[in-house]
């Protein structure tokens, strides 16, 4: 007999990363294994383990086989693994310069069920920090194909400077690259197939040049589109603000403190993930409470009808649209 659904406490993937820093322990509080640079933590994905209650132990992959739809929803295929991805990003130097499929071009070049489509939040940033939104016009794919051969593809890239609380929405097929300085928490359809189109002439972290992907990248590349940087308007009175509306995912930003009382949502028969970027939240439901501090993510299971959000801190909720 399966064991009743509750808030899922997540224990994060940590991926060491060239451009990795520590930001993700200072300010995040993460836990860090190792004193090497650190630049993702997974913090929603199949490879993300369960921290509490009866189920403690179990990675999200084995969930998904068990519960089926009561963990994703009934507009998700579990076999295909969850459909959404959430980290954070710790950038102290270049990442490198990516493009991503589609979900058509995913499918017909790599075999994958879905592309990527992301977006960028903005949580810290250090003066004149910058993020790549794509190439200038004009540069087509060859002119981009052969810059990427001689080395020289900075020089036609568009930058953009950012502060704490931008939001960049990345439909895939953008060229882009997250520059030194930020912390950012990324939400994603889950995919890792990523285009490797410029890695600013260095070595990785086995000392030579990382694999660039220049054939697939340039065919998948729209070199016509540059996204917008958007900063959500909000009021000190406002307790929920959107900060990314789209048809793959949205994003919701609470910030909770004890006079505005607790926010309740109905899931709406979808999965919804909270990730604490301040302060201590408790979040109830099923007749379970799960204390929520900074830098740690809670998996609402599709299957519970309502939560509820309390306490002074700030919660990003990312959840699939249906409607």
């Amino acid at each position: 007999m399966r064991k009743p659904l509750y808030p899922l406490l997540l224990a994060p993937n940590l991926v060491q990363k060239v451009w990795g820093g520590r930001k993700l322990a200072s300010v995040m509080h993460k836990a860090l294994p190792t004193d090497a640079p650190y630049g993702e933590s997974w913090e929603l994905h199949d490879t993300a383990t369960v921290e509490n209650g009866s189920l403690a132990g179990q990675p999200l992959s084995d969930l998904l086989a068990a519960y089926g739809t009561d963990l994703v929803g009934a507009h998700n295929d579990p076999a295909a693994g969850f459909p959404l991805l959430a980290k954070l990003l710790d950038a102290s130097d270049w990442l490198s310069v990516q493009v991503h499929p589609n979900d058509e071009q995913a499918a017909q070049l790599e075999g994958e069920p879905r592309g990527k489509t992301e977006a960028w939040i903005v949580l810290a940033a250090e003066p004149d920090a910058q993020l790549v939104i794509g190439v200038e016009p004009g540069t087509n794919n060859e002119v981009m194909a052969q810059a990427i051969r001689n080395g020289e593809l900075e020089d036609h890239l568009v930058y953009r400077q950012v502060q704490a609380g931008d939001v960049l929405l990345l439909e895939a097929n953008t060229v882009h690259a997250i520059g030194p300085g930020l912390l950012i928490y990324e939400i994603q359809q889950s995919s890792d197939t990523t285009y490797r189109l410029y890695d600013w002439n260095r070595m990785g972290m086995d000392g030579t040049p990382r694999e660039l992907h220049i054939e697939k990248g340039v065919q998948v590349s729209n070199t016509e589109y540059l996204p917008q940087i958007t900063r959500p308007a909000a009021s000190s009175s406002d307790d929920v603000v959107t900060l990314v509306a789209h048809t793959y995912f949205r994003t919701d930003q609470h910030r909770l403190n004890h006079q505005n009382g607790p926010h309740t949502i109905e899931t709406g028969g979808t999965f919804h993930a909270l990730t604490c970027t301040a302060g201590d939240v408790s979040v109830q439901a099923a007749g379970e409470v799960v204390q929520l501090t900074t830098g740690r993510t809670v998996l609402i299971p599709a299957a519970l009808a309502a939560f509820t959000l309390s306490g002074a801190g700030q919660v990003l909720r990312s959840w699939q649209p249906t409607g």
